[in-house]
């Protein structure tokens, strides 16, 4: 399937072999390649990508705004305070002023050495803060999820372009070993006497075009690694070597009715929309709760003297309460919350629908292409007799070479369409298993079908 090849952007150098001072003496050997399977691709792929980093990051900073929740909503607040000061004092600046009393006393020493604490008893607005942290949190981590769901898609239709683009070669190369077969058979009947120049020069052309052929299909081929190289992070000038090929294994027994329900369950991107609900949910609450009650108990102890040999504990234990009595901003973000939460409904009920679409549309390219593959699979054999039928005919002198060409290009158009057809039907394959959530695991599922 072509629209395979922009699956990801094509950002790549190609780099000259043997351009170095050890290729230029012909010392240095070209490293082994990397055998990679899908599995090792993906893992790389989740590795390396930034999306997938920074769906992680985010999911730290979320982590941090719950702790930090945590610690104003039901942890103590602990504090100490130290200070050693001389001071003087104005009286009459405090309306002190009687006979005989000095304006300003002083100086004198001050000595304070105290613990403070605070606790809150009752803040429902901070709890529920606390609560839409933690649903934020859940949120950011299936949106992680869904990150790497995503870049597991890419990095496996990355894979089957490169599987495609090998399939390709293959057969371009069995095409150049059956046309040298031919060219040779065309001049060993010419040398013998029963076939023409022409039928040599004819099979020779064949030769030369089939040839070409191989050489795009073995660029292309090329080309793929080094797009799949890019994805998976690895550098453009390693060599790779796929471990699989492209092979058409059924997946049957699949219907929409017994897949949706366990695509809504699975699918990362849904359920963190539903997470994001209920902090939304959570945050108005808090925002009623302003309304209610706080209270807190807090209190210090500590020593305070002239000098510190001579210091005394006090302290001190205070209840608190604090209650808000007009508070405008209230309303304000209320209004807000009931937008977003509006928002976040909307796009909950929007995507249920795509989902549904993306199992149900997967599903009939998986029907489609699977007929697909039986037919191609049916028109390979057939083009394989008929080159093997008109073969035999121009061997025994009853037909020149032209039915052999005219089945020789019937059976490239065969090749290819069987390569289509099966790329097609892995590709739904993987469609389908994006589709269903929790997308790395499907596909090696799958693959296995």
């Amino acid at each position: 399937m072509k629209s395979l090849k922009h699956v990801a952007p094509t950002m790549f150098l190609i780099l000259a072999l043997g351009a170095g001072p050890g290729g230029a003496l012909g010392q240095a050997q070209a490293p082994a390649p990397i055998r990679l399977t899908l599995e090792e691709a993906i893992e790389k792929g989740l590795q390396a990508n930034l999306n997938v980093q920074l769906a992680d990051a985010q999911v730290d900073e979320a982590a941090g705004t719950r702790e930090r929740r945590l610690a104003a909503a039901l942890l103590p607040r602990v504090s100490t305070e130290t200070y050693a000061n001389v001071q003087n004092r104005d009286l009459s600046a405090f309306g002190i002023s009687l006979p005989g009393l000095p304006k300003v006393v002083g100086p004198f020493s001050n000595y304070d050495f105290r613990l403070y604490a605070q606790q809150n008893v009752l803040d429902l607005t901070n709890y529920r803060g606390l609560k839409a942290s933690e649903k934020a949190l859940e949120a950011d981590k299936l949106s992680y999820q869904d990150a790497r769901d995503m870049i597991v898609r890419v990095v496996a239709a990355l894979y089957l372009n490169a599987e495609s683009a090998a399939a390709r070669a293959d057969a371009a190369q069995s095409r150049v070993t059956d046309a040298e077969a031919l060219s040779k058979l065309a001049k060993d009947k010419h040398d013998a006497g029963t076939a023409t120049g022409v039928d040599v020069l004819r099979a020779e052309v064949q030769l030369a075009n089939d040839q070409q052929a191989l050489l795009e299909a073995q660029n292309q081929v090329q080309q793929a690694l080094l797009e799949l190289a890019r994805g998976i992070g690895i550098d453009p000038g390693t060599p790779i070597a796929l471990a699989e090929t492209l092979e058409f294994r059924p997946l049957t027994g699949q219907t929409a009715e017994t897949l949706l329900p366990a695509a809504l369950a699975a699918r990362a991107d849904y359920e963190a929309l539903a997470a994001q609900r209920e902090a939304i949910v959570e945050q108005q609450r808090a925002n009623r709760a302003r309304l209610y009650p706080k209270v807190s108990i807090n209190g210090n102890y500590g020593a305070i003297g002239r000098s510190i040999g001579g210091v005394q504990g006090t302290g001190l234990v205070q209840g608190q309460i604090d209650l808000t009595l007009f508070d405008r901003d209230r309303d304000g973000e209320a209004q807000e919350l009931a937008a977003q939460l509006k928002i976040v409904d909307s796009r909950i009920a929007d995507l249920r629908r795509g989902i549904e679409e993306d199992v149900r549309q997967a599903l009939l390219n998986l029907d489609s292409a699977g007929q697909q593959v039986d037919v191609a699979s049916q028109g390979q054999e057939l083009a394989k007799r008929e080159l093997q039928m008109t073969r035999d005919r121009f061997e025994e002198g009853t037909a020149n070479n032209v039915e052999v060409i005219t089945a020789q290009d019937e059976l490239a158009r065969a090749e290819e369409n069987y390569i289509l057809a099966v790329e097609s039907y892995q590709d739904a394959k993987f469609a389908l298993a994006r589709a269903l959530g929790d997308t790395q695991k499907n596909i090696t599922e799958f693959r296995k079908h």
